[in-house]
């Protein structure tokens, strides 16, 4: 080839690039991929290369792609041409806003990724910084953010530099102002609009209805009967509230949730008349009774005196548990306090109305002691029922201080009726009478001014207690024995005594010391 024809190709194959100068946007197209890079072709005599990690969606670039790139160096140490697709955005979007934004304009953009200390926002391009502290973000997870476009208010500009930074507060804000306003101009009673549980306290649950807060008191949650609103309702709850009532001027309003579904107190009566037999499941146990829901929404209580007629003292915490599904009857019913009275025991027979017949006066009965009293011992029947024998009653010639001293519980005994009342659910019984009195006898055998040996059995301040035998026991009167002398008295101790006094119909037998 001649020299004319070479001169005149090399002109030629340098005609078909273009000129390029550092730090213009040229177009490009990628040409290939490799792990690190991406190979872009922009017309110069060699190839540029553009870092992955500057693509926000490398999916979405494909091989022939066209792209703008910033031409950072014709030719680095290596030989090599940079170009940069992250500052050509940038860079044109710069060119794009120029002079057009300001402090305090607003501007779209795209939350790109969090980063310490706030957001990565794109705005056209541009790469602004949001700051944690102006984001109005509080609460909000990233992933709900990232590639979400929000309204942004220009906080700091620095064209010079090119150093943008957003804010968000002010703009969410003034959103919301408008959502509130919105919602106020839609709101009317009697209407049913979602709502999100904010918050909970002892009197009610606050309602946010999407900008505006209404507050569900605790009696219009629900039509049963409940002690705190936790018990239906919890914070991130979204339901249907009905608006009561509303106070725009003072930012109140009434929300109802019961009143959404129908009033199940409403044929309360013709529904459950008295003497009606139904099941139900315990939903509370209380020391003084259970709750049993009988219906959704209908509640009744079985008071712990209607659970059986054989026992008087019934702990409902022991005999049930929350859950448990029992039968009862309604034996009460008050729809204005939505009150309903319920009974286990009149299911069955009550066995008070035979209790004159079965236990008649001066018959004995077997029975297990139960419990005890200041004033006597408890023994169940054989029927279930109880009755009770009164410290009196326990001994002809003994006095007894504690029931204990004589009974243990759960000691099996045998006893004489000595009254029934049915009314009033009373049965008395004595011990001391299976045996005939003896104070007959006891008086022949202590007769008045007669002189025995007695040993002390209890010191108090009216007197001495002496015992004669083993089941005589004889008062030594304070006036009949000197008072240093029975103030060194103890039980055990031995006295000479004589007899003053033989009561028969008080059971009494009076002592003196004085001989």
């Amino acid at each position: 080839m001649s020299q004319d024809k070479r001169a005149i190709m090399e002109e030629l194959y340098m005609k078909t690039f273009h000129e390029i100068k550092e730090g213009e946007i040229v177009r490009g197209r990628v040409v290939a991929f490799n792990e690190k890079e991406a190979v872009v072709d922009v017309g110069f005599k060699s190839e540029g290369f553009i870092p992955i990690e500057e693509f926000r969606n490398v999916e979405a670039i494909k091989i022939g792609t066209e792209i703008d790139v910033l031409v950072e160096s014709v030719e680095d140490d290596e030989g090599h041409l940079i170009l940069s697709r992250a500052k050509a955005e940038k860079m044109k979007g710069w060119m794009k806003l120029g002079d057009s934004i300001n402090e305090g304009d607003n501007v779209e953009g795209t939350v790109v990724k969090q980063v310490k200390g706030g957001f990565i926002v794109d705005v056209d391009g541009i790469e602004a910084f949001l700051p944690m502290s102006l984001s109005a973000f509080k609460g909000v997870s990233p992933n709900d953010l990232v590639t979400n476009r929000f309204m942004f208010q220009i906080a700091k500009l620095n064209k010079a530099r090119r150093n943008l930074i957003l804010s968000r507060r002010e703009v969410a804000q003034k959103e919301r102002e408008e959502v509130r306003n919105k919602l106020w101009d839609e709101l009317a009673k009697g209407q049913v609009r979602p709502g999100t549980v904010k918050g909970i306290t002892d009197f009610g649950a606050f309602i946010d209805l999407g900008g505006v807060d209404g507050l569900l008191h605790i009696t219009d949650i629900s039509w049963t009967r409940i002690n705190h609103p936790s018990e239906v309702v919890k914070v991130g709850d979204k339901l249907n509230v009905l608006i009561l009532d509303f106070d725009r001027e003072n930012a109140k309003v009434s929300l109802g949730l019961k009143q959404i579904s129908s009033n199940p107190w409403e044929h309360i009566y013709d529904k459950y008349p008295t003497g009606t037999k139904t099941k139900g499941k315990i939903v509370n146990v209380m020391p003084y009774g259970v709750f049993v829901e009988i219906e959704k929404g209908i509640e009744g209580l079985l008071h712990s005196s209607e659970v059986t007629w054989q026992k008087k003292l019934v702990n409902p915490q022991q005999m049930f548990k929350v859950g448990d599904e029992i039968e009862v009857q309604i034996i009460n019913v008050d729809k204005d306090s939505k009150r309903i009275s319920l009974s286990m025991k009149q299911l069955e027979t009550n066995p008070w109305l035979e209790a004159q017949d079965k236990y008649r006066v001066g018959t004995s009965v077997k029975g297990k002691v139960r419990g005890f009293t200041e004033y006597g011992a408890f023994v169940e029947l054989d029927s279930g029922l109880e009755g009770m024998i009164h410290i009196s009653d326990m001994s002809w010639t003994k006095k007894v201080n504690h029931p204990q001293d004589i009974l243990e519980k759960g000691q099996d005994v045998e006893v004489v009726v000595l009254g029934v009342d049915p009314d009033n659910r009373k049965i008395n019984l004595g011990l001391k009478q299976l045996k005939d009195n003896p104070w007959s006898e006891i008086a022949k055998k202590y007769p008045v001014d007669m002189e025995v040996e007695a040993e002390v059995v209890l010191n108090s301040n009216f007197g001495v207690f002496v015992k004669l035998e083993d089941d005589v026991e004889a008062l030594v009167y304070s006036s009949e024995i000197d008072k240093e002398k029975a103030a060194a008295l103890k039980p055990g101790d031995k006295i000479r005594v004589k007899i003053i006094k033989v009561d028969v119909e008080q059971m009494k037998i009076g002592v003196s010391a004085k001989l």
